[in-house]
């Protein structure tokens, strides 16, 4: 027999000797992958009962000193659960992400010229870019809005530039007969690297460094076949193309840009909403602020324009209208940092409402920072745009104590943007499953990454959507093309009614029965009505977002998704409905802060109900000594699911301390409330039901043994 103690010692002795690592690294195993394969290996010996005979007699010696001779077991070991090991220098090469211009070679076969057209906001880089390109005999606009590439195919088409449409979405033809016109306007992750074009413009450069889809800017510098790559965006960006451009053996030419109109920041804060003047925009980094901020602009009896990114573009654009259009009432803007981009908008004046922003870091983590100087003045340089009324731009702060730091932030120099992103292709992952039949597409992924190798200029962008894709679908039987296409599909992983539709997708494409406009309408209860708060407005935009997801995977299986000029019909008529949805927001609010108002009354009737033969008809806020005006903000709008906790926050700190006097634990509708084992209709039924039995003096079985624990808990006896 073997002591156990003593094996696991050797076993941890074992794993931290210097040589053995060594001799893991070269065998294919990185500090990750030893990591992994040494827990496992442990738990095989120490779990099992009994192990092969030549193992227990390593396993004897080794507690004389000899744990070098474990490694040949622990190697087989590791093979077992990680088979890429017998292949890993197969992968290697696959994985290999060090040349990669070398993906190219259209693009290589040609002498290309690189213009980089640099400078802020408002400085007329873009324009210069495009006139460009509108006077060559075939160009490619590459932007990273649908918003943009819509504006440059009118642009084009109303200078009588016959120019296409593509987004992940749709194909708009320029000609009747779809005939593909010389000059395209298209996102980003739709152009194509292998049509020849005279002239093309890549806009927004600087999103090159972007942790999730900066691989599609790195893909469009490197592979666009044109004779001239005219690229737009921040200065801090000419350094890593220069230096890009240096491996394809291409050279840069740089013109700079300055700000057409002067931009101005004001040394006082705005405070208080009572000092908004027409032209201004007031910049928020959540969707509550916007619904706070929007109503109590309203209650001053001022009218506002709202812009938000999950908002449809049809509605941005109707939005951004309004606001522009000097006849209308409307003067007053609140938006997030969407309108950093693809929005062509008349602001005298910005206003950050709060200079702290969530993001997703490189490793897919979220974070709560300061906004950068390169968001700043992305955003702060939409004000006084050239050739609007407005001459000059002007930005400040919402609350004093902001103002010092916001002009800390614009004065410092943007950070130079230092690498390029990078993401496996269809083609590698495929190499990858063909030697590894075996492996879901995630462990795919996850491999390829911990295997790939990238010199300074690049990095690999964070795959955490695609991932999160692939495990939700991984028990649908695809092929791994298809099941590729269903992971990139563009959608917010937080919204759950979008997955569950993406999901619903995917099943019954594996039973390859047509996705049709009946099926999709039935799925979305289409028709659908006007919002009358703001959860089914929240609702209306996910319903957009699938009508989105149908189009996109229209476009990659035309087949398996024939409706697509059906749903796009209705797309237009929801996007109608959003937009009188958003023109009534501050309705919405209101009407939302009624059902929170309800919901704090039934829960403060059942709070107390023993203690109380009359019901307080009084405010809550009289009851505990808060002003109205306070009681008032508490039920500011918050997103569904956290509006009603928020609502009660501050009623349950106002009476958590006599809730514990009460009932020792606090409120037991609270919790069930809140754990959702009870609901609203419940919660009126049963106290409809104990009204009735109180007052005819019955009590149930329930009932006694509920008087009898609350005596128990309070020391009372109650009737």
């Amino acid at each position: 027999p073997v002591s156990a103690g003593e094996v696991l010692k050797n076993l941890n002795k074992f794993y931290k000797r210097k040589e053995i690592q060594r001799l893991g690294a070269e065998n294919g195993l990185d500090a990750r992958l030893f990591h992994q394969a040494f827990i496992s290996f442990r738990k095989y010996i120490m779990e099992s009962s009994s192990v092969s005979a030549d193992l227990h007699i390593i396993l004897n010696d080794i507690c004389c000193g000899h744990v070098d001779d474990l490694f040949p077991f622990f190697l087989r070991h590791a093979k077992q659960i990680f088979p890429m090991l017998d292949c890993m220098d197969d992968l290697r090469k696959i994985s290999d992400l060090r040349l990669p211009p070398n993906w190219y070679p259209d693009a290589r076969a040609i002498q290309r010229k690189i213009i980089f057209h640099a400078g802020p906001t408002n400085s007329g880089k873009t324009y210069h870019a495009i006139q460009r390109f509108l006077s060559a005999k075939s160009g490619i606009y590459c932007g990273p809005l649908k918003l943009l590439a819509h504006e440059i195919f009118q642009k084009s088409n109303h200078a009588n530039v016959p120019c296409d449409l593509v987004t992940g979405e749709e194909r708009v033809y320029a000609s009747e007969d779809a005939r593909q016109a010389p000059h395209i306007a298209c996102t980003i992750e739709m152009c194509s690297t292998n049509t020849p074009y005279e002239v093309a413009v890549i806009d927004e450069i600087q999103m090159i460094r972007d942790p999730a889809r900066g691989w599609a800017w790195t893909r469009a510098l490197l592979g666009l076949c044109a004779e001239e790559i005219h690229v737009c965006g921040e200065a801090a960006a000419i350094d890593l193309v220069t230096e890009l451009m240096y491996t394809t053996g291409e050279e840069v030419e740089v013109r700079n840009y300055k700000r057409l109109t002067p931009l101005t920041v004001l040394d006082y804060a705005l405070e208080s909403l009572d000092n908004l003047r027409p032209g201004d925009c007031i910049v928020c980094f959540s969707k509550n602020d916007i619904y706070s901020v929007s109503r109590q602009i309203e209650a001053r009896g001022l009218e506002c324009a709202v812009i938000y990114g999950s908002l449809p573009p049809g509605t941005k654009l109707e939005q951004a209208k309004k606001f522009n259009d000097p006849d209308d009432p409307c003067k007053i803007l609140v938006a997030t940092d969407a309108i950093g981009m693809g929005l062509n908008l008349c602001i005298k004046r910005i206003i950050f409402n709060s200079i702290v922003k969530p993001t997703i870091n490189e490793k897919g983590e979220k974070e709560i920072d300061s906004i950068t100087t390169s968001q700043a003045l992305q955003i702060a340089g939409r004000a006084g745009r050239y050739g609007s009324s407005f001459k000059q731009g002007e930005v400040t702060t919402m609350h004093r104590d902001d103002l010092v730091q916001l002009k800390e932030i614009l004065s410092e120099p943007v950070r130079p943007v230092k690498a390029a992103g990078l993401h496996p292709t269809p083609e590698q992952i495929e190499m990858f499953a063909y030697h590894l039949p075996d492996a879901t597409l995630s462990n795919l992924i996850d491999i390829f990454v911990s295997l790939s190798q990238v010199d300074g200029l690049y990095f690999v962008c964070n795959i955490d959507d695609f991932k999160f894709l692939a495990d939700m679908i991984q028990h649908i039987p695809l092929n791994l093309r298809s099941r590729y296409v269903f992971c990139t599909a563009p959608l917010n992983r937080k919204e759950p009614f979008v997955c569950t539709t993406l999901l619903k997708f995917a099943r019954q494409f594996s039973r390859n029965e047509p996705l049709t406009f009946d099926w999709l309408c039935r799925h979305t209860k289409w028709p659908l009505a006007a919002p009358k708060n703001i959860k089914e407005l929240v609702h209306l935009e996910a319903v957009h977002d699938v009508f989105d997801l149908y189009l996109w995977l229209s476009y990659r299986f035309m087949d398996m998704f024939p409706d697509a000029v059906l749903v796009r019909d209705i797309q237009k008529k929801l996007d109608n409905i959003i937009q009188v949805g958003v023109c009534n927001i501050t309705k919405l609010i209101r009407a939302s802060q009624s059902a929170a108002a309800s919901v704090t009354a039934e829960v403060v009737s059942e709070d107390f109900p023993l203690s109380r033969t009359k019901r307080d008809t009084r405010p809550v806020s009289d009851r505990h000594g808060v002003k109205s005006t306070e009681a008032l903000s508490i039920a500011a709008v918050e997103v569904p699911g956290e509006r009603r906790a928020k609502n009660l926050k501050a009623y349950r700190s106002a009476t958590r301390q006599e809730d514990v006097k009460s009932h020792g634990r606090g409120s037991l509708a609270n919790r069930l409330l809140r754990e959702g084992l009870l609901t609203q209709e419940m919660l009126r039924q049963l106290e409809s039901e104990w009204q009735d039995q109180h007052r005819n003096g019955r009590y149930g079985l329930g009932s006694k043994r509920d008087d009898q624990n609350s005596s128990k808990d309070t020391g009372k006896k109650k009737k």
